[in-house]
């Protein structure tokens, strides 16, 4: 029997989230602005000049994250380098927007996305709690920036992508966009602490996880029309599309049931009915576990079709973190032993098979049988922000635990 850490204890999970970082920094850094995307297992850069927001604000959270936690100038320095080039070289100063994907210095998709907006706002709430304060106006110009262009009321969501101008906004709709902003309005009230904030995660929350939810089965479909009645067939034959893949996801029920209860924990404020939130989570996270778990070699599944049928069997990265972080969290509310199971389960498999002993950093994607698919471990989008955030979650509920 393989030997596994103590994945409870707060040290282990830290020292995890330095190793992954390790990885990235200092090498991630160009000198001659922003920081590399593109990682081969060894750490090799094999692309120095694309750059995608994704990454981009991504790197701002590790870092802001990563600098809250172990008080290390160098990931000072890390974070001012990469909100540098959020700001300066993302940003268009005209429109407000920011660029999907950057070739140098050069535009190469100017196309505004209402999930980049997301990261963008995340990163400014991180960058702000790490003690940037230039950052703490743009959580309020982005997220006005996102109220401007992607809210739609009547729906109570935001819509989804826009032409570089914003003369066009596409006819697509997308959960995924919205619970990145649920995640980003909850760093931006952490941040600031204004209840404004908090009171769009919640509504978004709701939308999506009851009334959509209503509209597919009882669970969160990805896709939908404009009039956000969902897209059975949107992406069917693209299924490993990076940021809107077709069937239900695993990973992101886990996500979302994450994001429940962090709403749950701070919604007194709101003096709403919080009574939803905690069985929406739980229900979540067991299907997701139930029907995403692969028996017969481990790990959760990508994607589920729309009968909860594995339609996907890759295991990827960021699944497995944000499941071990919800699985700790509900084991913390509720007392339930059976989540501490799957913790343990989830970890065991990610130790075993996703984690890059030597090297750092998580694996992104391995097939059925757990074997890797490539020697690219990080391509743009990939900065472990998923592994070393659940990390950091799994240790706030470790630190709730103890003073229980």
């Amino acid at each position: 029997m393989p030997i596994f850490p103590n994945f409870r204890s707060k040290l282990v999970l830290l020292e995890h989230a330095q190793h992954s970082m390790r990885f990235y920094h200092p090498r991630a850094i160009d000198p001659n602005g922003g920081l590399y995307h593109y990682f081969k297992d060894d750490g090799t850069v094999y692309d120095s000049r694309h750059r995608h927001l994704v990454s981009s604000t991504r790197f701002v959270f590790t870092y802001a994250m990563a600098y809250r936690q172990f008080h290390d100038a160098g990931y000072l320095e890390g974070l001012k380098h990469a909100l540098r080039f959020l700001r300066v070289a993302h940003r268009d100063p005209v429109s407000g927007g920011y660029a999907w994907m950057l070739d140098g210095d050069k535009v190469e998709d100017g196309t505004q996305h209402a999930y980049g907006l997301a990261f963008v706002l995340l990163a400014y709430a991180h960058a702000t709690m790490a003690g940037q304060e230039q950052a703490r106006a743009w959580i309020g110009e982005t997220f006005e920036l996102m109220e401007q262009r992607f809210w739609d009321a009547e729906a109570g969501l935001y819509a989804d992508e826009a032409s570089r101008d914003w003369s066009v906004l596409s006819t697509y709709r997308g959960q995924n966009a919205n619970m990145h902003a649920c995640e980003a309005l909850q760093a931006a009230y952490q941040a600031t602490g204004e209840k404004r904030y908090l009171e769009r995660a919640f509504t978004i929350a709701y939308n999506i996880t009851q009334r959509q939810a209503q509209r597919c089965g009882g669970l969160i479909w990805e896709h939908y029309d404009t009039d956000w009645q969902p897209d059975w067939k949107f992406n069917i034959d693209d299924p490993e599309n990076l940021f809107r893949p077709w069937g239900y996801q695993p990973g992101h029920f886990t996500e979302w049931a994450k994001l429940l209860l962090q709403l749950e924990a701070r919604g007194a404020v709101l003096q709403k009915d919080l009574g939803w939130l905690l069985p929406t989570a739980e229900r979540l996270f067991q299907v997701a576990v139930n029907k995403g778990w692969d028996a017969e070699h481990g790990g959760l599944c990508y994607s589920l079709a729309p009968d909860l049928s594995i339609c996907d069997f890759h295991k990827y990265f960021w699944v497995q973190a944000e499941s071990a972080a919800a699985a700790a969290m509900l084991a913390q509310r509720t007392g339930e032993q059976s989540y501490w199971d799957w913790y343990q389960r989830i970890w065991e498999y990610s130790w075993t098979h996703m984690v890059d002993h030597q090297h750092g950093a998580w694996y992104r994607i391995l097939d059925r049988e757990n074997r890797k698919l490539s020697d690219e471990k990080s391509p743009a989008g990939k900065v472990d922000y998923h592994t070393m955030g659940a990390c950091y979650d799994i240790v706030s509920v470790l630190g709730a635990a103890d003073h229980a």
